[in-house]
């Protein structure tokens, strides 16, 4: 017997997705897990997966820590009438804390480079957020700087969220991430890899899954050069290392070219359907390089990174763009 048109509806639906929800807010988290099969060709008996945390509500794996953030402080008082968050971000974090604050009723301040892209400032203005601009020419860094001398200045006005040093950055991907992709995998994950930024992502995840599994290898992936073009991602030993970074729970780390991720986000578009950002490109490079080196030494393993967040966010234009460009 045929399903009716109610019954199939409901059989099309995908499992685990929410289809009624209170809030916005409440769709952070669960993001899909998807196995890289035209990429983990080149490495027999290894898997390549990757989490698309560009399913988020705002679009980054950032909704989890800015919701947890938001979450905490209005939980301790500190969000109350005529104080405003305020936090240095180079673009996806600004663009989850807009996003929260919108939902929950929560006024934001952005500190964030001038020359941050196009569609991320015009995102968060979208959302009603007041952007403070910061000199072009120093980084998130000079972001961070900026922030800090403003919460001086007036501390009564501001609540200072850092997501540099605030603990329930890598605390939301603790609860979340990990957990999430032990049990996408079916507790088979060998290998989890990804970039440092804040560092959130890598060092709660990785401190989850070194709990479910010691086996688990986590690797960091840093661009190898201070001049680098993978935004999102940190340089550390160039600089200012985040106050919530814990080499400890890392087993490794990959220094990878900015050409390098750059290529892979262009492959991730063209052989996977996946258009995403350079650091997640970064990403999926880290993973490959992994897997390789487990194939060639004929070994099995199930390797996991993140993909950040969506293409159309970076100011750089990929290269079939720059083709096409007079």
């Amino acid at each position: 017997m045929l399903p009716t048109g109610r019954e199939q509806l409901l059989s099309d639906l995908r499992p685990g997705r929410a289809v009624r929800t209170d809030s916005i807010v409440d769709l952070v988290g669960n993001t899909p897990l998807v196995r890289l099969h035209h990429i983990d060709r080149a490495t027999p008996g290894v898997e390549i997966w990757a989490k698309c945390e560009f399913c988020n509500p705002a679009g980054s794996v950032k909704d989890r820590a800015a919701l947890r953030i938001v979450r905490d402080a209005l939980a301790r008082g500190l969000l109350r009438p005529g104080v405003r968050l305020i936090d240095s971000t180079s673009g996806n974090t600004g663009i989850a804390y807009a996003m929260v604050g919108a939902a929950l009723g929560v006024p934001v301040t952005l500190v964030m480079p001038e020359n941050v892209s196009a569609p991320r400032k015009q995102v968060t203005t979208a959302y009603g957020v007041e952007i403070v601009y910061s000199s072009p020419m120093e980084g998130s860094d000079g972001a961070i700087v900026l922030a800090h001398e403003l919460v001086e200045r007036h501390p009564e006005r501001w609540h200072y969220a850092d997501q540099y040093g605030n603990p329930n950055n890598p605390l939301a991907h603790y609860h979340t991430t990990a957990p999430e992709i032990w049990q996408q995998t079916g507790g088979r994950v060998t290998h989890f890899v990804t970039g440092i930024g804040t560092s959130g992502t890598v060092v709660g995840t990785s401190r989850r899954l070194h709990e479910f599994s010691r086996d688990i290898r986590c690797v960091a992936i840093q661009p190898d050069d201070a001049m680098h073009g993978l935004e999102g991602m940190k340089h550390l030993p160039s600089s200012i290392v985040p106050a919530i970074y814990d080499a400890g729970v890392l087993d490794d780390t990959i220094w990878l070219p900015t050409d390098e991720g750059w290529d892979m986000a262009e492959r991730l578009a063209r052989e996977e359907g996946l258009f995403v950002g350079h650091s997640s490109g970064g990403n999926v490079a880290g993973a490959l390089r992994i897997a390789k080196q487990l194939s060639a030494e004929g070994r099995r393993g199930v390797v996991v990174t993140i993909l950040c967040d969506r293409g159309d966010r970076y100011f750089v234009p990929l290269r079939w763009e720059k083709r096409y460009l007079w």
